[in-house]
């Protein structure tokens, strides 16, 4: 079959190789669809954590499809079938789990391989994390449940409540996905901040009240204007780098929320004003990934379109074309995600 194998920075090829041989309770998919994501550029161009990712490895980990074969032990799902699988599955009993956080699971595994032809989901992911895709939806759209349940479980940390600010920095794939989840969520106001105007009008289309171009306007300063001096309720950091991390603590009220989200860098530290944090009693939550439950009340979302993620699609190519595809990521400002298909 073929496949995209990333060997390192910025090296990624396509090649072919067996396809997977499908073990007792395993599931061997057709892929049908898989969308790019930021983690994905993350990766191919600085690397990630080793322990989640181990090169070289066949690339890719937003996806759905077609089961072909099922293996023993298993009465579901059927061969024929359209579903999407998580790209992890925890143990359920570790001690992390056993407090309920799935999403930090000490044993937990991963699955990576959805730039290819087919894809091997592990018989634990089959159990825990796979679902069964309704026929009105597209594969494309069922890709997207994995960042979606992300995003699902950072709001969910960030307790956003209805007739909060909301502030988004960035408005990239992730950054507009917490834009359509905290509107559902019932925020009254969501601004969207980013350096491209292409994206800042792309998220006026999916419904941010107020847009601040960073690269134009003092941020802060704005922000605070269109908060009436207090700052926002909520505010979201969804780039990872530590400036940003810093520049959201700048632009939440007393008694308000940061919630961390994207990942910077391996290593790298930020600074925090202990005043504001401490007399203004701020929130600061992180949040990483996604439980199995996140995944599935993703896809319901997707279902049922109370969260609309077709417009997020902005483009098609075929797999052999990867290479080009994150090219054109890297480069271009109008595409948010482009659907890799088979």
């Amino acid at each position: 079959m073929k496949a995209a194998m990333l060997y390192g920075v910025k090296d990624l090829r396509i090649e072919d190789v067996e396809i997977p041989k499908v073990g007792l309770g395993e599931v061997l998919v057709k892929v049908k669809a898989a969308t790019t994501c930021g983690t994905d550029l993350k990766i191919f161009r600085r690397g990630y954590v080793e322990k989640v990712i181990k090169l070289p490895t066949v690339f890719g980990h937003e996806w759905a499809g077609e089961v072909v074969e099922v293996g023993e032990g298993l009465e579901w799902p059927k061969k024929g079938m359209r579903i999407r699988a998580g790209n992890s599955a925890p143990c359920l009993h570790c001690t992390m789990c056993q407090k309920g956080k799935y999403n930090l699971c000490e044993n937990m595994i991963w699955l990576w391989g959805a730039y290819a032809e087919y894809i091997k989901v592990p018989a634990r992911m089959v159990l825990v994390n796979m679902q069964e895709i309704p026929q009105h939806v597209s594969y494309e759209e069922a890709a997207i449940t994995e960042p979606l349940a992300c995003v699902l479980h950072g709001a969910e940390e960030a307790n956003i409540k209805p007739g909060d600010t909301v502030t988004i920095i960035g408005a990239g794939p992730i950054g507009l996905l917490h834009l359509l989840t905290a509107k559902k969520f019932g925020a009254g106001r969501v601004i969207s901040i980013d350096l491209v105007e292409d994206r800042l009008n792309f998220a006026e289309r999916l419904g941010a009240d107020e847009t601040v171009n960073a690269g134009k306007e003092d941020v802060v300063e704005r922000v605070r204007e269109l908060t009436g001096g207090y700052g926002s309720d909520v505010v979201i950091e969804a780039i990872g780098l530590p400036s940003t991390w810093e520049q959201a603590l700048k632009l939440v009220r007393k008694g308000g929320t940061v919630l961390e989200f994207g990942g910077c860098p391996p290593g790298t530290e930020i600074k925090v004003n202990t005043e504001k944090l401490h007399y203004g009693e701020l929130t600061v939550r992180g949040s990483f990934h996604a439980t199995p439950l996140h995944f599935r009340k993703a896809l319901n979302l997707i279902a049922s379109r109370t969260i609309d993620v077709r417009p997020l699609i902005t483009r098609k190519m075929r797999l052999e074309n990867i290479r080009e595809a994150f090219d054109i990521l890297m480069t271009s400002k109008k595409e948010i995600k482009i659907a890799i298909i088979p």
